[in-house]
């Protein structure tokens, strides 16, 4: 061979060698996630924070080469806030192959998805939904939750519960299983700490007119309110209740209520209500200031907790398609079972027990930061405070 050609073979072969770990990634499968949220309906805003996130995660991941080498290709779907529009969108993604799940709000509509995730040949990462069963007695092998339920949250709640000087308490909660999980767990912790539910008040979902409900507490012989309700119907009531004095006269304390687009439709109707806080820009480790910093890049501001939430719960699906070695669903599902990887809450393991991710709580207030309303972390709760799986999930 003359000395011209074997220059030109060694040149082809090293190009080859340079461009194979390019050409590996480009034929390995992609990750194809389904994200189904609401971009209508009740639970509207929470559902553009959570879409926000995803498509801020998968831009993330695609800029720095993919998730194991494979692209992330995303596809997006309205469940229109309702278990039957998330059955039917979820469904159809599934069936298209974007079968590794995300993104729904209401407990209702997640319980929805889990029952259909064999028929769908699927899995499914919880991000918002907080409702007991779905870490206990309808747990299912391929579905996760990356965000606190409300076993979780409570217990945090009675602890600082300790310290509130308030006795006496009314209840306003959305008419629905989540709302009545909410309440008759607060009811038990009251009780438990000394303190009394005088009124408990349930309002169906889509209510507009709050007055009768917000009469009933304001005359009512209590010192606070424990509001358990979200989206739309969340801001109408707390409008509605600073409009008839409300919020001057009883403590407002929130379960899954302080969320920034509230805030931001309310104004100073929220400033210093207390409640749980499921993710916060305040979070202090390496992962999370990463986060915040190409969060505020991008968009001039810090991320909100469903936009915290939902960041958390794709790069969940990601660390298992790390540790599978593979996008099919229940490869992905049974490689995060124990897995102990770093999230933007710290060092986190998803239990395999119940599929439950185990992180720190909190718990803050609305307060003015930088001249802008919102949550901010006060007090943070340990794992160690709801260590326990739920008896009821039998995997």
């Amino acid at each position: 061979m003359k000395k011209r050609e074997l220059l030109k073979a060694i040149a082809a072969t090293a190009a080859i060698g340079l461009l194979s770990p390019l050409v590996q990634a480009s034929e390995k499968e992609p990750v194809r996630i389904g994200a189904v949220s609401s971009l209508s309906g009740v639970f509207e805003q929470q559902g553009q924070e959570v879409l926000r996130a995803i498509e801020f995660a998968v831009e993330e991941a695609n800029a720095n080469g993919g998730v194991d080498g494979r692209k992330v290709e995303l596809e997006i779907a309205d469940d229109e806030s309702t278990p039957d529009g998330a059955r039917r969108s979820a469904e159809k993604l599934a069936r298209e192959g974007h079968n590794l799940l995300i993104g729904p709000i209401s407990s209702s509509i997640s319980m929805t998805l889990s029952q259909n995730l064999d028929r769908w040949d699927a899995m499914y990462v919880v991000v918002a939904s907080k409702m007991d069963a779905l870490t206990g007695k309808s747990c299912h092998a391929r579905m996760f939750r990356t965000n606190h339920n409300d076993v979780m949250d409570l217990a945090m709640m009675k602890e600082w519960l300790k310290t509130v000087k308030e006795k006496r308490f009314g209840i306003i909660a959305a008419d629905y299983t989540w709302g009545h999980s909410s309440a008759e767990f607060f009811e038990k912790t009251a009780a438990e700490l000394g303190k009394e539910v005088k009124v408990s008040l349930f309002a169906p979902l889509g209510t507009k007119d709050f007055a009768p409900y917000v009469a009933q507490l304001r005359d009512a012989d209590i010192d606070a309110v424990w509001v358990a309700m979200v989206g739309r119907d969340a801001i109408s009531f707390v409008k509605q209740a600073d409009s008839f004095g409300l919020n001057d006269s009883k403590r407002l304390i929130g379960h899954a209520l302080i969320f920034q687009y509230l805030i931001d439709a309310t104004g100073d109707a929220t400033r210093n209500v207390w409640g749980n806080i499921g993710y916060g820009a305040d979070i202090d480790n390496a992962r999370n200031r990463r986060f915040v910093a190409g969060w505020m890049d991008k968009f001039g501001r810090v991320p909100t907790e469903n936009e915290g939430q939902a960041y958390n719960g794709i790069q969940a699906i990601f660390q298992g398609v790390r540790l599978a070695g593979s996008t099919e669903p229940g490869a992905v599902s049974k490689a995060l079972e124990n897995a102990e990887y770093e999230t933007i809450y710290g060092p986190a393991l998803m239990r395999g027990a119940d599929h439950q991710l185990q992180i720190p709580d909190y718990i803050g207030q609305v307060t003015k930061v930088d001249g802008k309303l919102r949550p901010v972390i006060e007090r943070a709760y340990p794992v160690e405070l709801y260590a326990n799986p739920s008896q009821e999930c039998a995997l």
